[in-house]
């Protein structure tokens, strides 16, 4: 019966890509298209072989024009000579292109669609040893879908013969059931169980298949009644009295499940039953209609969405994790990762909570495996198998092997690769035992501390070009573990010697962090030596190590001792201050090199003006001397400007138009060109603009007015042009477009309607284009009243589902772009960045329908090559924007109160430069300390400033004549 139904099902297949084309094509072209058959041909013959001469062609699926075109495919072979096979041209492209697939395989075997694709063709070649290495290959790197599996099976059921044939199947079948839950493959296996019912144990394999098939997807809500009927045909199939029971047990089963079409079943049963039902299974099915009533929203919800429909599982899973069915929570997380199985969070959900509920070994450790095959990348995973499988007692040599995949799972960033160290490190500590001096475990550990300083070494920092562990946190655990557990202080001291040469010596908290180590494990003597290295080497929070320095002197040291330490923290201090007092000093330098540039440029643009203004005065004095040479040329009415503005859309002002432009002619004269009259449209639009009357603007009326700006200056009638656009939102009362004092169209108007209402709609058209521009629409707020106020319609934090692309080249356009990425999901808005002339800066943001489509497209899209440009692809997270600080008095974290530091116009300008004379600067006393924190830099300036009295002009005027 499964064989039949795997015959047939792969018949349509073989007939969609090699089927017969319109009449009058050539036979030899014909019998090359039918060679393609022969593969499905020989399956063919080999059941017919298998099942014997009774066995019908037409019930299998197998038609008579089937059969005259393999009879034609045979003949075409044993007779070249009749048929000349032409030269395949798309046989040779598939083989190019399997060898190009098999290359790529070989330089990076985790390509998940290069692997899909080689299936694929090899399968279409009729290469079938090398189509069942490539997916026995892939199923050992990836877990495969639904589609995979079954195409497999039915591929094997078809090349079946004998009794190993089918042990190859069964476990092929055991395989595919454990990658996904999958109803359909359970249903197949049942099937073709069936068919084995003949050999030995067949019987109790079928019913053990079936039971499993239950047990796994028999609650499932839509699926599951399939499994259920197969299971209860084949038993109404075995006509013994001692069956009745077992059927009608399966009935009362199925009864008491919440399942679709419960009434229609309870109906079968029923009819079937020779006996009234039980009134215990009328209860138990009414129980699980009320059931099923509370799972329909959900499952009805999920049949609504689109895949993956990961909300809806997530609210799936959280109504099953309150009712608390362990097999229906596991259930649901089941179908949820059939489509969402490249979610992270997903997997550690699910696996969080068998770790913690369920804690069955065998299901536990298959979850955590199957979560890495899916997820690789994800260092979170690989941690939590490790101590899955550590928590369930496997074996040493199995947890080893695990944490060698996890380092070649290729993480995305060098701290992964420390995480998952220190989680396998942790292991080895525990096996451990402390209380012995020497052990081989003790020695392993030891060999995997070192192994791991050189891993991240050499591997990451050379992939990352940074280390990943800064802070040296492994080596930290490590000399922690020998100094309080292995008492080895001697092996403890050389590794903060070593943290400290990684650049660590001027970091206070590290001195701190060794200081408490030889504290509580070690000598007076190292603390003290610590301590003066610490004072000397740190350059963050020097004061706070003084101070304790001071404090162990102070409590434990000699006479001698306290006065050398103090005699070293204040010439550490007094260098420190120096230091900061010469950086103080260069700040305040370079701004006031900034200042004498600003004031520079500032000399240079008035000089620059008063010329221009000289030359515009000098311009009547010069017509007057020409004017006799003007009359000559007939001019003598008209006057010539002295210089023409060739700013767009500029206007003369009254009374110096001009019709006649003189040039110079071939032999160097003046000569009289005739050039037409400024433009009809500006004289209108300056008319216009001195005919119109002034309209104050009304506050009141903000609530029905938008201010629309970033249009063309060459826009001529901006009224007339933008009305028809703001009438689509309702009545427009009034558009009042602003003009230069010459009359000029400044870009920018207020557009008044009758309703908020069409207010309110009209600030959807923001970003419309008008005449090639974007055009922005926005409130009408007075900004005076609301200084505060912003527009920006654009998130600013992080948006999982929405993908920031960059590298696009500027012909690309919305709808190419808006095509690509409709292959990994549901794309509901896409916006290509533009400049304000509207012009593409390479940037767009895509907005898809949930956070697993983003993350999946940011995996395939990374990195893609679009017209030559490599574009990068990740998720919208854009950096906080920067909001100015109030003028308010604030205070540094452990320091004094500090004035507030106010900006000039062209940033921080002249207010760092000090304006108290330094006959009353001071040297500030010593930096306030703070707990492992940064102390306030010292501010010599500002603190003397809010210490000295305030003085008049008259004072500074006293202290500068003592001088």
């Amino acid at each position: 019966m499964a064989t039949a139904a795997a015959t047939s099902a792969s018949e349509p297949e073989a007939e969609s890509k090699a089927g017969p084309k319109a009449d009058g094509e050539e036979d030899e072209v014909k019998a090359a298209r039918t060679r393609r058959k022969v593969l499905s041909r020989a399956v063919a013959a080999a059941t017919y072989k298998t099942v014997g001469p009774g066995w019908d062609q037409q019930e299998e699926g197998v038609s008579e024009s089937d059969g005259d075109e393999y009879a034609m495919a045979s003949s075409a072979e044993s007779s070249p000579g009749e048929y000349e096979w032409e030269y395949d041209e798309e046989e040779e492209k598939n083989q190019l292109e399997i060898e190009r697939l098999e290359e790529q395989l070989s330089i990076n075997v985790y390509d998940y669609n290069c692997h899909v694709d080689l299936i694929r063709l090899l399968r279409l070649e009729g290469e079938l040893t090398k189509v069942r290495m490539a997916r026995q290959k892939m199923s050992e790197i990836f877990p495969l879908t639904e589609e995979l599996w079954l195409e497999w099976l039915h591929d094997e059921i078809s090349m079946a013969q004998d009794g190993l044939d089918r042990e190859h199947v069964y476990d092929l079948f055991e395989k595919a059931v454990k990658d996904y839950i999958c109803p359909n493959i359970w249903l197949e296996y049942g099937q073709y169980s069936v068919g084995g019912i003949g050999q030995k144990g067949g019987l109790e394999k079928v019913r053990s298949v079936f039971e499993r098939a239950l047990s796994s997807v028999g609650l499932h809500m839509t699926k599951g009644l399939a499994l259920w009927e197969a299971y209860r045909e084949f038993e109404s199939a075995i006509v013994e009295a001692a069956r009745l029971e077992k059927v009608h047990s399966l009935f009362r089963r199925q009864l008491a499940i919440p399942l679709y079409d419960m009434e229609a079943t309870f109906a079968e049963y029923e009819e079937w039953s020779e006996d009234p039902v039980p009134e215990s299974v009328i209860q138990n099915y009414n129980k699980a209609l009320q059931q099923l009533e509370k799972y329909k929203p959900y499952e009805e919800a999920l049949l609504q969405a689109e895949a993956p429909r990961l909300s809806e599982y997530q609210a799936y899973i959280d109504f099953e994790m309150k009712i608390g069915d362990p097999a229906r929570i596991q259930l649901i997380f089941e179908r949820a990762l059939v489509e969402n199985c490249l979610v992270p969070d997903l997997w550690i959900r699910y696996s969080q909570y068998l770790d913690r509920q369920l804690k069955v070994k065998d299901l536990v450790l298959s979850v955590h495996n199957r979560a890495v095959r899916n997820c690789p990348w994800t260092v979170a995973l690989w941690s939590r198998y490790l101590l899955a499988m550590e928590r369930h007692g496997v074996d040493h040599q199995v947890i080893s092997v695990t944490f060698e995949k996890a380092l070649n799972a290729g993480f995305i960033q060098a701290t992964d690769y420390v995480e998952i160290w220190q989680a396998y490190l942790d292991y080895l500590r525990r096996r451990v035992d402390f209380k012995q001096d020497s052990s081989k475990e003790l020695e392993e550990l030891r060999a995997a501390f070192t192994r791991a300083l050189e891993y991240l070494k050499q591997e990451v920092e050379e992939r990352f070009n940074e280390s990943g562990d800064p802070s040296c946190v492994i080596m930290q655990n490590w000399a922690r573990i020998e100094a309080r557990l292995c008492n080895n202080m001697q092996k403890a001291r050389e590794l903060w010697d070593s943290i400290m040469t990684r650049g660590n010596a001027k970091y206070a908290n590290m001195w701190l962090e060794y200081y408490n180590l030889e504290r509580a494990h070690g000598d007076t003597q190292h603390c003290r030596k610590a301590l003066h290295r610490a004072v000397q080497c740190t350059s963050d929070y020097p004061e706070h190590v003084c101070e304790v320095l001071l404090t162990m002197e102070r409590t434990e040291g000699s006479l001698e001792d306290w006065d050398t330490a103090v005699q070293k923290t204040e010439t550490r201090l007094a260098r420190v201050n120096e230091q900061r007092m010469k950086a103080a000093e260069k700040e305040a330098a370079l701004v006031q090199q900034e200042e004498e540039k600003a004031e520079q440029r500032k000399r240079a643009r008035a000089e620059k003006k008063a010329l221009k203004k000289k030359k515009k005065t000098r311009g009547p004095e010069k017509r007057g001397a020409d004017e006799d040479d003007e009359k000559e040329w007939g001019d003598d009415e008209e006057e010539q400007p002295s210089k023409r503005r060739r700013v767009e859309n500029s206007i003369p002002e009254a009374g110096e138009t001009q019709n006649v432009e003189v040039a110079a002619g071939p032999a160097g004269k003046c000569a009289t060109v005739d050039v037409e009259p400024p433009s009809k449209q500006k004289e209108k639009a300056a008319s216009l603009k001195r005919d119109m009357p002034k309209v104050l603007h009304d506050s009141s009326k903000d609530s029905i007015t938008v201010f629309v700006s970033n249009l063309p200056y060459s826009m001529q009638e901006p009224d007339v042009k933008l009305r028809p656009l703001f009438e689509a939102c309702g009545e427009v009362v009034q558009i009042r477009p602003i003009f230069s004092n010459r009359g000029d169209f400044r870009g920018y108007c207020y557009v008044e309607f009758k309703e908020e209402k069409s207010a309110l709609q009209a600030l959807e058209m923001d970003r419309k284009s008008v005449e090639g521009r974007p055009m922005f629409v926005s409130p009408c707020v007075d900004k005076s009243k609301n200084p505060d106020f912003k527009v920006f319609r654009y998130s600013t934090s992080l948006e999982k589902h929405k993908l920031f692309i960059s590298g696009l080249p500027f012909s690309c356009t919305k709808e190419e772009l808006e095509e690509i990425c409709k292959a990994h999901g549901t794309v509901k808005d896409l916006r290509l960045v533009t400049n304000r002339a509207g012009k593409p800066k390479g940037l767009a943001y895509v907005e898809y329908e949930n956070e697993s489509q983003a993350s999946q497209a940011v995996m395939k899209m990374d990195g893609m090559t679009i017209k030559e440009n490599v574009i990068k692809v990740a998720i919208s997270n854009p950096p906080q924007r920067k909001v100015p600080e109030k003028p308010e008095t604030r205070k540094a974290p452990g320091g004094p109160m500090l004035l507030p530091q106010t900006y000039g116009a062209r940033g921080k300008g002249r207010t760092q430069l000090s304006l108290l004379p330094r006959a009353l600067q001071r040297p500030s006393a010593a930096a306030p300390q703070a707990e492992n924190g940064p102390a306030a830099a010292p501010a010599v300036a500002a603190s003397a400033a809010t210490e000295a009295p305030k003085m008049s002009n008259a004072d500074f005027a006293k202290l500068f004549l003592r001088k």
